[in-house]
């Protein structure tokens, strides 16, 4: 069989014809392979993807197979473990410094779900194998911890490193801090908006968050003082636009997309997600009424020059799912599969987006 005669060079050299196809670059020159094992009539390697959420991976995989079949031997048995090291391109802070990507969840109008929206994307995101987090920046009007059944817990004070810091809630595997854990339920927090900022900085600076793949920042509605404190205190990875297709929630979309594209903030928007994109009864999942219309959020993406990240349908599991504080994507159903589907080209924009962009760094708003 010519075993022997088989060496490293040669699957490296084959590997190296394997495009990656979204960075546009081989796995070689990208880094991806590693671990490379030959024995008889067998070769084994790694291939390192920049998500656990890749779209791509079984693409990937059928491409290295046919690569050492092609230039090296079509006899010889290939065995590809898949893994993943989410990349990042956040620098100059000194806060959360083991947080790869910070993700900016916004609408710039309410009641269109972004709440919902941001946690089973988390929850999407985790069910992949990756690190994450959310942080509920709607300090007078949190959800997250409804959307978690985790309205009862509060969070325990640590001493890490000399300092007391607040330990994120823990629920379902993704850790989130919100004001919603911190004051009574029926108490509304009437703060100024200094108080609100001061709020959101102690979730960064005050909160171990330890080590993350991704931290989901669910802001409030409008562009106010929180979103401009968010890209001060931190570099934003990017944003996601979510939107419902009606004209009035397109004009508030399009001024939160357009708050992150001001040439002094100058944050990536990763996407758009249409949220209640149509009604599908949930035993019918074939019929679909647009009631809100159609294609307001994919006619908004192609105006931006931005990607339509996901459509998601309304249905009433959706809304049942979120008041037993259990997100839709734990669920076997179209909701969960549309979540994961939005889930995975999220993932796969972030890493586009490091691997083409400028890293980020806190924004320098003079106002």
């Amino acid at each position: 069989m010519g075993d022997l005669k088989i060496k490293k060079e040669d699957i490296i050299r084959a590997l190296s014809t394997v495009q990656e196809p979204d960075l546009k670059k081989d796995l070689v020159t990208l880094n991806m392979i590693k671990d490379i094992e030959l024995g008889v009539g067998e070769v084994r390697f790694t291939v390192v993807l920049t998500t656990p959420a890749c779209p791509l991976k079984e693409r990937i995989r059928k491409e290295c197979e046919e690569a050492i079949h092609t230039h090296v031997d079509e006899n010889l048995s290939v065995v590809i473990d898949i893994t993943a090291d989410v990349t990042s391109s956040r620098m100059g802070t000194t806060l959360l410094p083991n947080v790869k990507n910070i993700i900016a969840i916004a609408s710039g109008k309410g009641g269109v779900g972004k709440s919902t929206v941001t946690a089973n994307l988390a929850m999407a995101l985790k069910q992949s194998g990756a690190k994450v987090g959310i942080i509920d920046a709607d300090i007078s009007g949190p959800s997250i911890p409804v959307m978690f059944g985790a309205e009862d817990m509060q969070p325990l004070v640590s001493q890490i490193d000399g300092k007391n810091m607040i330990q994120p809630i823990m629920q379902y595997g993704i850790k989130m801090i919100s004001m919603g854990f911190l004051a009574p339920q029926d108490n509304p927090v009437p703060w100024r908006g200094p108080m609100a900022t001061q709020a959101l900085r102690q979730f960064f600076s005050d909160t171990y968050w330890g080590e993350l793949d991704y931290l989901l920042i669910d802001l409030p509605p409008g562009t106010s003082d929180i979103h401009l404190s968010l890209v001060q205190l931190v570099p934003v990875t990017g944003a996601v636009i979510v939107t419902t297709p009606q004209k009035v929630a397109l004009a508030d979309a399009t001024k939160g997309l357009m708050f992150f594209r001001q040439p002094q903030i100058n944050v990536p928007v990763l996407g758009v997600v249409e949220n209640m994109a149509y009604f599908t009864p949930e035993e019918l999942p074939d019929n679909k009424y647009y009631i809100f219309g159609k294609d307001g959020g994919k006619n908004l993406a192609i105006k931006y020059e931005t990607e339509l990240l996901g459509e998601i349908p309304l249905v009433q599991s959706i809304r049942e799912a979120g008041d037993e504080g259990k997100p839709a994507v734990m669920s076997d159903s179209i909701i969960a599969t549309a979540f994961r589907n939005t889930a995975e080209l999220l993932a796969q924009q972030v890493a586009i987006r490091n691997a083409t962009k400028e890293k980020t760094k806190p924004v320098q708003v003079k106002v």
